[in-house]
């Protein structure tokens, strides 16, 4: 079984295989990879894992942080094909391995979610959602996604996700399922910074460049209008599929004395980065959680989003806009850079909004629900 009750010592190490989905050193990565990462290494202490994820080129397998990272699917083509190649190899790649773990984690991915990964072994299997996309992926390709994210939704009976308005949603889909909340987390140095006064200029975006998914569309349409109004700059962080695209935009809008693209923002600098800005816009058409909300509160810098309903939970209500009207979202922009009191006041107030997301709680709560599904397995075997 996996950690006892009172979490001092544990008889054997149970061997997880997670199916991970997004590798973290992969380009491009986001907030799922990043849980990776600090649940895996807290777990890891106890249990032994290994992460399957999308290959990338130059992927090999590695040891990192105490888990064992291999990859599943094609390192060559674009990230579409490689993510489409994980997916098919993936019901054949669980009847080979999966007898070999005592648990199976499935990490749901875009374009479609989930194969259905319960229907190809007889271990338990959690299923981990910080996204369904399928329906706006089904938009974006004009393929029928939603109809394999429901078939692999369906096949689960134990799932976890990071909000309360995506666990609402599973239960309006998938009533019968066990639904646990276990939030992203932010390291502990950060949960204790404050803002430094005077140190901040312009608005950031920080995130993939992923035009349709994160809004940079509507962002770029937002900040052409409100450039005009405000002495800040825009500086887009990041990598991804839509930087050509960005270029181009930025190009025929006549913003590149105002906008400018820096790349991806190595790890390690995140927060010092997050606390150099006046504002953090996030104009994302959908989140599963809104990791970047969570790190710029942490340091105090306020964020202008949509009104949706995975943000409502990390940005105030002062700070959110109608969904994706780009209008209101520069007016938002102009009204926050303008006023110093009020991003001084906000500066003080957000941190305290997310010091419960630590790390070593969330890591935990998640194997809680591990040990929990263990010893269900445990006591049916007993019988």
């Amino acid at each position: 079984m996996g950690r006892q009750a009172d979490r001092g010592h544990r008889v054997t190490r149970a061997r997880i295989l997670h199916l991970a989905y997004e590798d973290p050193r992969a380009d491009g990565s986001g907030g799922g990879s990043v849980r990776t990462i600090e649940i895996n290494e807290r777990l890891a202490e106890h249990y032994d894992i290994t992460a399957v994820s999308v290959p990338f080129r130059g992927a090999r397998p590695r040891t990192e942080r105490g888990v064992r990272y291999e990859h599943l699917g094609l390192a060559h083509g674009g990230k579409f094909t490689r993510q489409l190649a994980y997916f098919a190899k993936l019901p054949l790649y669980v009847r080979r391995y999966a007898a070999d773990y005592d648990l199976v984690i499935e990490d749901f991915g875009a374009p479609f979610g989930s194969v259905g990964v319960p229907r190809y072994t007889s271990k338990p299997v959690v299923g981990v959602i910080q996204w369904l996309f399928a329906a706006e992926k089904a938009r974006q390709y004009h393929l029928p996604f939603t109809i394999v994210e429901d078939f692999g939704l369906r096949s689960h009976t134990r799932l976890i996700t990071v909000s309360q308005g995506m666990a609402a949603d599973i239960g309006d889909r998938h009533p019968s399922a066990r639904v646990d909340v276990i939030a992203n987390g932010l390291p502990d140095e950060v949960l204790t910074c404050t803002r430094l006064p005077g140190a901040r200029r312009h608005v950031l975006y920080l995130g993939r460049l992923d035009i349709a998914h994160k809004g940079l569309d509507l962002l770029l349409t937002a900040f052409a209008s409100a450039r005009h109004y405000m002495d800040q700059n825009l500086d887009i962080a990041g990598d991804g599929d839509g930087a050509a695209w960005l270029h181009a935009e930025i190009t025929r809008q006549g913003l590149t004395d105002r906008v400018n693209l820096i790349g991806r923002i190595a790890e390690g600098d995140r927060f010092a980065a997050l606390a150099r800005y006046d504002v953090v816009a996030m104009p994302s058409r959908y989140e599963s959680f809104g990791m970047v909300a969570a790190e710029a509160a942490a340091v105090g810098t306020p964020v202008v989003a949509f009104d949706i309903d995975c943000l409502r939970e990390l940005v105030p209500p002062s700070l959110r806009v109608p969904a994706f009207d780009a209008d209101a979202f520069a007016e938002k922009l102009v009204e926050v850079c303008s006023d110093g009191d009020f991003r001084t006041r906000l500066g003080r107030e957000l941190p305290e909004s997310v010091r419960h997301l630590s790390w070593d709680v969330l890591a935990d709560q998640q194997a809680a629900v591990y040990d929990d599904v263990l010893a269900g397995l445990s006591l049916r075997n007993s019988r």
